[in-house]
């Protein structure tokens, strides 16, 4: 019986100890700047571009997407919006996943991979005004904008900034 306690006891801390080495990893590689929130690589990452189109045909998907970041919140950092590379198209609004990290202010022009859920909503009238007011938008700009809007969305549970 006791044998079998101790051995109990051994299990347990050999997996608390290999949980915790883990996590240290994983803190330290989330702190290097370029990685934010869970890990991301490029493998089988997909252009906004290349996402545009699949979206078409469904509401949501999950997707791993490259794209270059036109402006981020300037308060916190809490959204981003990426742009197409062909003109006219509209850009996605990525947001984090359960408000878990925020990026940094100065990431405009930067090409970044973001892997998470991507999703065709609506967004209220006063959620378009609470992203510009965050964008530093002008009160005349604010005050234009009087209709919901029908756009692609974006939750990612992880950023990974490329340049």
């Amino acid at each position: 019986m006791l044998k079998k306690l101790i051995l109990g006891l051994g299990v347990v801390a050999l997996f608390a100890a290999c949980t915790a080495s883990k996590n240290k990893q994983e803190a330290t590689a989330l702190k290097d700047g370029k990685h934010f929130g869970a890990m991301v690589t490029t493998k089988d990452a997909i252009t906004y571009d290349q996402l545009i189109p699949k979206m078409a045909k469904v509401d949501s998907m999950p997707a791993k997407v490259t794209g270059e970041v036109v402006a981020v919140c300037q308060k916190k950092g809490c959204w981003m919006t990426l742009q197409s590379a062909q003109p006219g198209k509209p850009e996605m609004r990525v947001t984090f996943k359960d408000y878990a990290f925020f990026m940094p202010k100065d990431l405009s022009g930067k090409k970044v991979v973001v892997d998470g859920f991507a999703r065709v909503e609506v967004t209220p009238v006063e959620v378009l005004r609470h992203f510009a007011q965050d964008a530093g938008k002008s009160a005349e700009e604010i005050a234009q904008i009087t209709e919901p809007k029908r756009e692609l969305t974006f939750e990612a549970a992880g950023v990974l900034v490329l340049d």
